[in-house]
């Protein structure tokens, strides 16, 4: 069982193509220092309707999840206690349990299961 990484793509305001690079990276980190999940904070827009990077975030982790190269990703507005998802990663990542981003459906963040 691992640890939880936090990461926030989203602190300099990078490109989507940049975004994507630094969860690439944080997720083979995460991966080679034993964490279980990777919290990836990307914001949702600036008005709340969308997003570049949480799109082509979430587009990659999907390929990555299709490549058997992530065990499955969480968008946080699915991270929830009743989410079969949730309930499996928290095998993996017991941390997760007690993470601030439960229940409150922030479309802000994805959780990844490594």
């Amino acid at each position: 069982m691992g640890y939880l990484s936090e990461v926030n793509l989203k602190y300099d305001m990078p490109a989507a193509s940049q975004a994507v690079r630094r969860a690439t990276y944080a997720i083979e980190n995460g991966r080679r220092l034993g964490a279980g999940a990777v919290k990836l904070i990307h914001g949702y827009g600036s008005h709340g309707t969308g997003g570049k990077i949480r799109v082509e975030l979430r587009a990659y982790l999907e390929r990555l999840k299709r490549q058997g190269r992530i065990a499955d990703f969480i968008p946080g507005e699915d991270f929830s206690i009743f989410g079969e998802a949730t309930r499996a990663a928290f095998a993996k990542c017991p941390e997760l349990r007690r993470d601030g981003d439960l229940e409150r459906a922030n479309n802000g963040v994805t959780i990844v299961v490594l």
